[in-house]
């Protein structure tokens, strides 16, 4: 089974899962794991070919949703479960394929800003992993330097500083965590969901929205009820894709009172 890496945050309440999207990492979800302490506490995954965790030879949600299960029940004490499990992006599709396969581990799930379905543009992460697979790390003796070189093909300050936290120094220069050749090469499976057949979760789903984003639409409600009949639509007024670090407050405000319901 795949080692993945993931960091607690918090000692009281119950346990929220975070997983980030592509290109991410556990640890941008600190900020929202610290508001929402010490009603919850969190457990901040790094997804399979980022972060810390270990990198796979394919990409397969089944098999992804598989690993953090199998990490999720190895790292949590059985009186903590089941969790409550929060995706956002690429993690909100492992997120779903996770609760649909192992529903006795999750008790509320909350999807950000994506559908199980194809979603959003693929050319723009082909041309962020392009642009990064370019990058001459031979040369680059420091994360300043590595942003000016990635200024011309990703003029977005905010976009490249979000990159820029995957480039680790090494004994001998710099290395990228994420697994970008992979995730390059498996685009067109992230940007599909699998088919679950029949599957259902019959649990409490709040499925987040970002006003600005194209990643869910209204109209795409049907397909998601179909898997997960009790969802509930929330759209964040102003915020784009990124829900979580453009809304914060918005966003804990919604959580909190999404898994506080009774």
């Amino acid at each position: 089974m795949t080692t993945i890496n993931s960091t607690r945050i918090g000692e009281s309440g119950r346990l929220v899962v975070f997983l980030h999207g592509l290109f991410g990492r556990g640890k941008n979800f600190t900020r929202i794991a610290k508001d929402i302490e010490p009603d919850f506490s969190s457990l901040l995954v790094d997804l399979p070919n980022h972060g810390e965790s270990e990198w796979t030879e394919t990409f397969d949600y089944v098999e992804l949703a598989d690993a953090v299960a199998a990490h999720i029940a190895e790292a949590v004490a059985p009186d903590d479960q089941p969790v409550h499990l929060v995706g956002h992006s690429l993690g909100g599709k492992v997120a779903m394929v996770l609760a649909l396969r192992h529903p006795d581990l999750i008790d509320r799930l909350v999807v950000v800003d994506i559908g199980p379905n194809a979603g959003g543009s693929t050319g723009v992460f082909d041309h962020l992993l392009s642009s990064l697979a370019a990058l001459d790390l031979d040369r680059i003796e420091s994360r300043t330097e590595a942003d000016e070189e990635l200024r011309d093909p990703i003029p977005e300050a905010a976009i490249r500083g979000f990159l820029l936290q995957n480039l680790r120094p090494t004994s001998a220069g710099y290395s990228w965590q994420p697994n970008l050749a992979l995730l390059h090469s498996s685009l067109d499976v992230i940007g599909d969901f699998p088919d679950m057949g029949e599957t259902v979760f019959d649990h409490r789903v709040l499925w987040v929205a970002g006003e600005r984003s194209d990643y869910v639409d209204r109209d795409d409600l049907p397909q998601m009820r179909s898997l997960f009949p009790r969802t509930t639509l929330l759209t964040v007024k102003g915020s784009g894709h990124w829900v979580h670090s453009e809304k914060p407050r918005e966003f804990v405000s919604a959580l909190t009172a999404f898994l506080s319901r009774p």
